[in-house]
């Protein structure tokens, strides 16, 4: 997960993130990482539109971001 968290921050790329609050709740967050410290990630977060910080320890699952848009069956 760790080389994906850099090629966000390197290019930009949008990731989907799986994430374990301490509240013990699941969220779903669509980011692009802007710094990567040892502990923790800082990144934009594209569904709240503010900079967030979350632990690396709590990503649960990281997957480039890809638009769900719905197709048309013929």
């Amino acid at each position: 997960m760790t080389g994906l968290l850099k090629r966000s921050e390197k290019e930009n790329l949008p990731l989907e993130i799986i994430y374990l609050k301490r509240n013990g709740e699941f969220i779903h967050r669509v980011i692009v990482v802007k710094k990567i410290h040892p502990t923790h990630i800082q990144a934009f977060c594209l569904e709240k539109h503010q900079f967030r910080t979350f632990k690396i320890e709590r990503i649960l699952s990281a997957l480039p971001y890809q638009s769900r848009k719905s197709h048309n069956v013929i």
